[in-house]
Order: C-alpha cells, then structure tokens, then sequence
C-alpha cells in the first residue's frame, strides 16, 4: 500500500468530513485526499476573518476548484477574544479554539463525522498551542498519525497535482505582530497594505513584522542577495505607504516562524 492508499483508507473510513482548508499545502492534500477518497461526502472550509491576508481566498477557491472539493467559507471572530488579542504565547490556540469550535458545530448541524486538519508530523516539534485545540475538539489530523513530514507532503502534493504544492507558508496576519504587542483590526490591515505594496514591486516570499510605527521587511535570501539601493528604497516607500513611519529592511533573511525560535529554543532546553 502506498502512502497515498494508506491515507485515502484513513479518511474513507471516516466516512465523511469536514476539512479546515487554508489552501496552503498541507490542507490542499488533506482536501485532495479527501475528494479522491470520499468524493461528495468532503467538504473544504476556508475561515475568513481580518487576520486572512488579501489574496488567500482566492487562492484557496482555486485550489479547491483544481482539486476537485466542495468549498465554503465560515466568519471566524477570534478577535472578539480576549486572550487573542492578547497575543500571548497562546494566541494561536484562541485562534484555533474560534476555528475549531465552528468548524465542529458545523459539522454537527450537517451530519459531517469528523473535522480533519492540515497539521503535519513536522509541527510537533514546533510551538504549535493550536494542537491543543484542535485536541479538545476531536480534530483528526491524518498527516501527524501517517507520520508525514513538510517534505513528503510536498512530494506527494506534486504526484497529485495540487496547485498549492511549492506554495509558501502564509500564516495569519497576526503572526507579524511580536509576542506581548496586542492585537486589534488596524494593525492587521496596515500589514496587509505593507505586504501587498512589497508585492506589487515583483517580491513573492517575505514578511512585514510589524513594531508599532516600525515596519520590518523580511526578504527571502535570494531578494536579499540582489538588493541593490534603488530596490531598497522603492521597498521603504512602498512600506511607507502603508502608513509606517520608520521602515527598516532586516539584514537576515526571511525564515518562517522566527518569532517562535527563540521561545522553541527555551523549551527545548527547559526540558533537557
């Protein structure tokens, strides 16, 4: 039985299901495999809220269409919680506590047996407080019980064709804002006016953390590499334009979830 098989038996055993569908890689072949396996009885869900950066529903609605899944959207309201916009350590489990809570009454009011998640085998060797959420909603994930990594959901995205398989990692907008910075609708629309403006100049990969009146672009190495001044200050203007009144280009390059580094290195080490 090849890894796809064993996947597909999994879910088929399920009977139906309820997929939360970001449209990033590890969703797409949930969903993917979801539709092979039980075809009508799949549903894809996108959440949307101010924390969904512009352009990833579409890009979710594609990926749906290509794939072959049923596709809704639901209105989450973390921001109406308090510990969300708190921005602890714990954001994201009041993030995914918001989700997870929709998604299961959704599933119950439509006769859904179960909601399966993106989570892959790699995440829990990250700070990932969404798991415990996704624990206390009954939340399958079919990636972490295969023992699938980031790299094999690549490799087996591409056999099946999903569009979204190369596609960067786009977490939530909040994920720009630093541990202990609260946060509300404004800051979240002024990153997605920052980072749509980097993108209109022909970047694809990078990150506006956002430091109050300080914006901080993160490029991947490659941009990095090739940033020459003129490039550097059509970047400070078009952040600029977002409202930021200091702009600072990092000398490091663009890494997906350094603001969890650090705090992942403690652990480990408290731990040990």
């Amino acid at each position: 039985m090849t890894r796809t098989d064993e996947l597909e038996s999994r879910i088929a055993s399920l009977g139906s299901c309820v997929v939360a569908f970001s449209g990033g890689v590890d969703s797409s072949l949930v969903a993917a495999l979801a539709a092979r396996a039980i075809a009508d009885r799949a549903l894809a869900v996108t959440a949307v809220s101010p924390a969904l950066a512009t352009g990833e529903l579409d890009g979710a609605r594609a990926v749906a269409v290509a794939i072959g899944i049923r596709h809704e959207t639901i209105t989450t309201a973390e921001l109406e919680r308090e510990g969300y916009r708190a921005n602890d350590r714990d954001r994201c489990y009041h993030c995914k506590s918001e989700l997870y809570e929709n998604l299961s009454a959704l599933a119950a009011r439509r006769r859904y047996a179960a909601v399966l998640s993106g989570a892959n085998a790699d995440d829990l060797g990250d700070w990932r407080p969404g798991l415990r959420a996704a624990e206390e909603h009954r939340v399958i994930h079919p990636l972490v019980e295969a023992g699938v990594g980031k790299a094999e959901v690549r490799e087996l995205a591409r056999a099946l064709g999903v569009p979204s398989a190369q596609k960067p990692a786009s977490p939530c907008l909040a994920s720009r804002i630093p541990y202990g910075t609260a946060v509300d609708v404004d800051a979240l629309a002024q990153i997605d006016r920052a980072e749509l403006a980097v993108k209109a100049l022909g970047y694809g990969v990078l990150r506006v953390r956002h430091y109050g009146e300080r914006g901080r672009v993160e490029l991947s190495e490659r941009d990095l590499d090739a940033l020459t001044p003129e490039r550097r200050d059509a970047i400070v203007a078009a952040v600029a334009t977002a409202g930021y009144e200091d702009v600072e280009i990092s000398d490091e390059p663009f890494r997906s979830g350094s603001l969890n580094a650090s705090f992942t290195r403690q652990l480990a080490i408290a731990s040990s």
